[in-house]
């Protein structure tokens, strides 16, 4: 049985977060988790680190990346779970982060066309070899004083419908969920939010899905009551996290959800089950 408490959705600077991933596992450590997962964007680059910084705290560490994939014609964040085959995943995701290079390339070209004349080298900078993303270009347009915060950054350029604003290179759920399984994960939901309704996570099941991130941040108690009646009832796991990007990005606290360890046992549970269900 796992005690206290877990956190299953957090990042380091392997994708868009302010801590390395050593930094990311002593915060979880001094926060008096019980688990940490690591969920890099699009990475997994964060976890062997990760898990000698474990080791060496005594903390288990959960191997997990978060991919953006589209149901239908809505983009969806799924995470990816426990992990087994960290490295192969990692060679497979090279061409999903060769696919976020290009649309940093895009964006930067973008805000040059009307008159932003940030450039790509200072979003490198900031990405530090991570895979780059939307925030690395918030904030070096926050560092070359065109905008004053990530907020104005969205508002102004990079969110949906705004200037410089580039599509991803997308990805289905069910091709992300078969990814996730076959490197030997659970696919979980991540933040559905109000979206997370019994029809849309019926159809999701369908397509490969696991579990539900039932607590975070985002969620209102509404969305917490609903997802958790939901889980059990169409025996999905449940899962939940800080979704923490670091002490100086945001207001997100690791390990403030409060995430039962015993909802990490149903994941143990539900792994368990598919491996002997593939020995037979």
């Amino acid at each position: 049985m796992t005690g206290g408490f877990v956190d299953l959705h957090a990042h380091s600077t392997a994708s868009d977060g302010a801590a390395s991933p050593e930094d990311a596992v002593e915060s979880a450590s001094r926060a008096g988790l019980s688990a940490f997962a690591l969920t890099d964007h699009d990475s997994l680059a964060g976890i062997p680190a990760a898990r000698e910084a474990g080791k060496r705290l005594g903390l288990r560490i959960i191997a997990g990346v978060e991919l953006s994939v589209m149901d239908d014609d809505r983009e969806v964040h799924l995470l990816g779970l426990h992990v087994h085959d960290a490295v192969g995943l990692e060679d497979r995701l090279v061409s999903v982060r060769d696919g976020r290079r290009r649309r940093a390339i895009a964006i930067v070209a973008r805000l040059n066309d009307i008159g932003v004349p940030v450039t790509f080298s200072s979003v490198l900078a900031e990405s530090a070899g991570g895979a780059i993303g939307r925030p690395h270009v918030a904030r070096a347009l926050i560092g070359g004083g065109w905008v004053r915060d990530l907020r104005e950054a969205f508002d102004r350029y990079l969110g949906a419908g705004r200037p410089a604003n580039v599509e991803k290179e997308r990805v289905t759920f069910a091709d992300g969920a078969a990814l996730i399984h076959e490197h030997g994960g659970l696919a979980v939901f991540a933040h559905p939010g109000p979206d997370g309704t019994r029809a849309r996570l019926q159809s999701l099941v369908a397509k490969g899905l696991d579990g539900v991130e039932v607590l975070h941040p985002g969620h209102s108690p509404d969305d917490v009551q609903r997802l958790r009646t939901l889980t059990d009832e169409l025996d999905l796991v449940p899962s939940g996290g800080s979704d923490w990007h670091g002490a100086s990005a945001g207001t997100r606290v690791l390990g403030a959800m409060h995430v039962p360890g015993e909802w990490l046992d149903r994941h143990d549970r539900r792994l368990a089950a598919r491996q002997a269900a593939h020995a037979q």
